[in-house]
């Protein structure tokens, strides 16, 4: 099970003491199919990687640039900067991004981008509320799917992260047997499509300890990513703890 905690544009150095609750908890819980990824803003990457970098813990970023090393981008990181920084992970497509005018092209570039520079893709898809009214969830998660991993290659380095739009923040999430149909659903274009033998997807939105145990409970999900719960160390804990115990 993956638990990734997506920090967004929160936090500053003394945020790192949060992650003293979490090292602790991961060296006496040693359990080998769990991974806990940390994703900071870009600010914190090199003291979450000194921080963590002797622990099971593994350190991702929020997004990139699609120009693999370097170039004349203002304001802009490459893949490869963050992985010299100590980043094995990155996510890409995250729907705030999206919001702002990335492309699914956009996405599709990055993606490869960062595979080529040995980064693994935390790949995020999802449905606005008025594409779910509409009944399109499955048309706009087929769209994302092939048009972001168009090319791919090496997929297997690839985990999506399904969020409906209208989950993140919100506190709503999806009916059980909705979330199971579109896990299930993304599964299988990923094997036919892509030809990934065992695909894993994540449920991301509004997800926190009181809800945690029972989207666990819904076959298929291969781990969460956590938005607001994931700053607060006992609750991300907490979150970990509902899924496996």
């Amino acid at each position: 099970m993956y638990f990734i905690a997506n920090w967004k544009m929160y936090g500053d150095l003394k945020s790192l003491n949060s992650l003293n609750k979490v090292i602790k908890f991961t060296n006496t819980n040693k359990r080998k199919k769990i991974k806990l990824i940390y994703c900071p803003p870009y600010t914190l990457l090199q003291a979450f990687y000194k921080k963590i970098k002797k622990t099971r813990i593994f350190l991702g970023a929020q997004n990139c640039h699609y120009e693999i090393s370097s170039g004349p981008f203002t304001g802009s990181i490459s893949p490869q900067m963050l992985k010299r920084i100590g980043s094995s992970y990155v996510i890409i497509g995250h729907s705030e991004n999206r919001s702002e005018g990335e492309t699914d092209s956009q996405i599709n570039k990055k993606i490869k981008s960062c595979i080529e520079s040995g980064l693994k893709v935390i790949f995020c898809i999802g449905e606005s509320s008025l594409q779910r009214g509409k009944k399109l969830t499955q048309k706009v998660l087929k769209k994302q799917i092939l048009k972001g991993l168009l090319k791919v290659r090496f997929s297997n380095n690839i985990l999506l992260a399904y969020e409906p739009i209208w989950s993140i923040g919100t506190g709503n999430v999806p009916k059980n047997y909705e979330l199971n149909k579109n896990i299930n659903f993304i599964k299988q274009i990923l094997k036919n499509k892509h030809k990934m033998k065992n695909p894993k997807v994540l449920y991301g939105g509004s997800v926190n300890p009181k809800n945690v145990k029972n989207l666990a409970s819904i076959e298929g999900i291969d781990g969460f990513l956590v938005g607001g719960a994931s700053q607060n160390a006992k609750n991300f804990i907490d979150i970990v703890k509902k899924t496996i115990i």
